[in-house]
């Protein structure tokens, strides 16, 4: 299978091709040169398109690392040959980095702030990792390091508030423990709309009308089948409503419904 063949395979649509494309070019970069090559920062979604093209592909040596274990937005590394995972996970010059930005203890800035404030510099998101809010008054924001300078000299401030900036190595990332709320439940079959209703506290029906309209996703993937099959370990986000991951399917209760063990992200 060639590139284009690959591509009108694994791409959905025209900017999910743009994506791939960018991705292998990159490793074709680290493949045939033996030159370190990366992505932009992948959100969640990109990351499992990425992993079926590599999967595709020969599974060849790469990493997702977004500054700390366990973020949600990665960059996909290209090892060289002469690489080892460690070394590009510890490189102090590597091409992330963070910045940490102070503002008043009173200053009550959500997410949402933080990121208006960046993007109005005209930075796009692809070169901005999570976004930390470790305490009040305190913000933690990973980047690949071209876009470092811009921000340390044109970040001023977020909403009314102004910021005191400077940068960090990764090591000093905190990002906090995520609130968990663990879910017991049975239902007559673990297919989507019944696991996404059980997850997120609703109506089976108005589990279904959101998963046909596109604001379920299962694994990170779109799903418009509410009959299709969910197991272990899978991951259920729904637009406006959060994520839910089902840490264990124990077994059929004595009325012979699937016991279900969720955890939905507060």
């Amino acid at each position: 299978m060639n590139k284009k063949e690959l591509l009108d395979r694994r791409a959905r649509d025209g900017e999910e091709r743009i994506l791939l494309a960018r991705v292998l070019d990159k490793l074709e970069l680290a493949r045939n040169r033996g030159v370190p090559a990366h992505t932009v920062f992948l959100s969640p979604g990109q990351q499992a398109s990425v992993t079926d093209l590599l999967n595709a592909w020969g599974r060849p040596r790469h990493l997702f690392w977004g500054g700390y274990p366990d973020s949600e937005r990665s960059v996909c590394f290209f090892l060289a040959d002469w690489q080892e995972e460690d070394g590009v996970l510890s490189d102090p010059e590597g091409p992330l980095t963070a910045l940490e930005a102070r503002f008043p203890a009173e200053a009550s800035l959500t997410h949402r702030d933080i990121l208006g404030s960046l993007m109005g510099l005209g930075i796009t998101r692809e070169l901005l990792g999570d976004i930390l809010l470790p305490r009040p008054g305190l913000c933690q924001v990973v980047v690949l390091r071209e876009a470092a300078s811009i921000l340390l000299s044109q970040w001023e401030g977020a909403g009314r508030y102004k910021v005191s900036l400077s940068e960090i190595p990764l090591d000093r990332l905190a990002p906090r423990p995520p609130q968990l709320k663990t879910i017991r439940d049975t239902v007559a079959t673990p297919r989507l709309d019944a696991v996404a209703a059980a997850g997120f506290s609703l109506s089976r029906g108005k589990a279904a009308a959101l998963i046909s309209a596109g604001k379920v996703s299962l694994n990170h993937r779109e799903c418009l089948k509410a009959d299709r099959p969910v197991a272990e370990g899978d991951v259920l986000t729904c637009r406006g409503l959060g994520k839910c991951v089902v840490k264990e399917i124990p077994g059929q209760s004595r009325k012979g419904r699937t016991m279900l063990v969720i955890e939905r992200y507060l």
